[in-house]
This record gives structure tokens, C-alpha cells and sequence, in this order.
């Protein structure tokens, strides 16, 4: 584990007491863990915004599979970025509805693409970006 360091900071007292009231919300166990937090957030958004940098994120996206053309139309969109995609796995919900994730690792603007045009598809109902860091 890395070497812990401790060090001041100086807030607001009505401040401090909205993240306190978050912190119990969230139910962290000290403030320490959710600055730790907070900061590790903001490195990963600043990651995203730094178009040369290798980022990760997961796409889930529900659609309805008896949409004319949509599943060739959303393997095709997904073989044009089969270099971002690692994995994706397709989930029946119901008779009509399935959810799809994809594992994808590449340049924020290509995955913001790749969402794009996977939420533009005609019968596709929601698709999510969920963000993370690629190098820790």
C-alpha cells in the first residue's frame, strides 16, 4: 500500500456540513475516504478531457431486438470499433428487450463515438456511458 500523508484544509463551515450530511448519505466511514474519492473522480474526468490519453468505460445500452435491422445495424456499428472493444456481453431482459455491455478501452473521443452512434439506432431505448481510468 502506498505511503498515507496527512494534510490540512481549511473550508467553509456551512460547506463542511453538506459534505458531512454526503458523506452520511453515502455512507463512507470518514472524510478522509471520500476526499480520497472525490479527487480520484476528478483525475479520471480530467483523463477524459485529454484526448491522447488511453481511457476505459462501459457502454450498456437496452433495445428492442425485434426492431427491423437493428441488431445488424448494432454488430456492424460495433465491428467498425472492434480496436476499443475488449468484451460485451448480451442479455434477454424479456421477450422483447435486451441489454447489451460493452468493455471498451481507447481515445475518449473515439468511445464517445462509438456511444453516439450506438444511441442514434432507431429501437435502442437507452444507451449509458460509464467512465473510468485506464492506468490507475
Amino acid at each position: 500500500m502506498a505511503k498515507l500523508v496527512r494534510f490540512g484544509v481549511s473550508l467553509d463551515e456551512q460547506l463542511l456540513k453538506r459534505f458531512d450530511k454526503r458523506i452520511q448519505r453515502k455512507r463512507y466511514t470518514n472524510r478522509s475516504e471520500a476526499i480520497r474519492d472525490l479527487i480520484r473522480q476528478e483525475l479520471v474526468m480530467e483523463q477524459w478531457q485529454q484526448d491522447g490519453q488511453s481511457v476505459a468505460a462501459a457502454i450498456t445500452m437496452v433495445y428492442d431486438h425485434h426492431q427491423r435491422g437493428l441488431v445488424g445495424d448494432l454488430m456492424e456499428i460495433q465491428h467498425d470499433y472492434h480496436d476499443l472493444i475488449l468484451s460485451s456481453q448480451h442479455i434477454h431482459l424479456d421477450h422483447n428487450h435486451c441489454l447489451e455491455v460493452i468493455v471498451t478501452k481507447g481515445s475518449p473521443s473515439r468511445l464517445e463515438e462509438l456511444h453516439s452512434r450506438l444511441q442514434a439506432q432507431r429501437g435502442v431505448f437507452h444507451v449509458g456511458l460509464s467512465i473510468t481510468t485506464a492506468n490507475p
